[in-house]
């Protein structure tokens, strides 16, 4: 894509940045008095008047609507992007093939392949039909579960894979977001997966099995750590770029969650501003599925009557 064409693209994301929900607005609605008043708010903001999934929906949707109008021809530079709704759905594909069940209503949209595809290769056993980033992992978990009915080692196959390929996939964008994005993605997701282990007692080789490399953690002294417990696990984190989530550890696990979390939207923030390459548009996808986690984490607080200061503690923060 042409520089000029980038420069395009981007001011059209600038206009819509000025859209984006802030952290005053979300308080606003941590503070409504029950669901159908935080929808009320919502759609004052412009969102799609509708049932709350339907509406969280219709917003994602609405991202990727523009990216596909802004960047036509190169929806593979948000490969990184995409992947994580490819392969759960491949996970989904999997347990209804040897379940002999439905995957219809678990799909995700807006992968890079379609879901029922990707069911029809699995079901069929036509592993070379599969998406190459799919291909070996599917088929791996796929055996797997079949032989030893041991789901959680499917779920770690294919997560596991997810996490390698969306960063190979972020090297490949160009993109200096999308790499430090993506590093940052692998990382957090290595340190929630290795607290899990370390408190449920998972073996070292369960851990190593199911962390993925990433230059910013050593993999295996992480398993390592969380093998041994999480007294270790939080004084081998203590000493890593990552030290303010050991912090967080100690606090709660909610806390330490959301410290993750937080370091996402923290990455984007400054990487933005370059009006000649994608990373601006990758920018405004990440803040908007951000915001919509933030949203769907209100909405399922007051559904369910959990008072104001529980639901504050699950929101992130926001990229505005």
């Amino acid at each position: 894509m042409a520089e000029k064409e980038f420069a395009y693209a981007v001011a059209r994301i600038r206009c819509k940045e000025m859209t984006l929900l802030d952290s005053a607005f979300l308080e606003q609605l941590v503070a409504a008095k029950d669901e159908d008043d935080c929808l009320r708010l919502l759609v004052e903001k412009g969102w799609e008047s509708a049932p709350a999934e339907e509406m969280l929906a219709a917003e994602e949707e609405k991202t990727w609507a523009l990216i596909r109008e802004l960047v036509p021809d190169q929806q593979e530079l948000f490969d990184a992007l995409l992947y994580e709704a490819d392969f759960h759905n491949a996970k989904a594909a999997v347990k209804a093939v040897c379940m002999n069940a439905d995957p219809a209503r678990l799909f995700l949209p807006r992968g890079t392949a379609d879901a029922m595809e990707v069911y029809r290769a699995i079901k069929e056993r036509e592993w070379d039909a599969l998406p190459e980033h799919l291909r070996e992992a599917a088929h791996e978990a796929f055996e797997t579960l079949l032989h030893t009915q041991d789901g959680q080692l499917c779920d770690v196959i294919l997560d596991r894979a997810a996490l390698d390929a969306i960063l190979a996939a972020a090297k490949r964008s160009g993109s200096d977001l999308l790499e430090s994005w993506a590093e940052r993605k692998v990382a957090a997701a290595d340190m929630k997966t290795a607290v899990r282990c370390a408190r449920t007692g998972k073996p070292l080789s369960f851990a190593r099995r199911a962390l993925a490399p990433c230059a910013t953690l050593d993999a295996d002294a992480l398993a390592q750590a969380a093998a041994q417990g999480e007294e270790e696990l939080t004084a081998y984190l203590a000493g890593t770029p990552y030290a303010e989530t050991a912090k967080a550890l100690e606090e709660s696990f909610s806390t330490f969650e959301r410290r993750c979390d937080n370091l996402l939207i923290e990455e984007i923030r400054p990487q933005k501003y370059n009006p000649f390459t994608v990373s601006p548009l990758a920018a405004y996808v990440l803040a908007r599925e951000n915001e919509v986690k933030c949203v769907r984490v209100i909405l399922s607080g007051k559904r369910n009557g959990l008072p104001e200061q529980s639901i504050r503690e699950k929101v992130r923060e926001t990229y505005v």
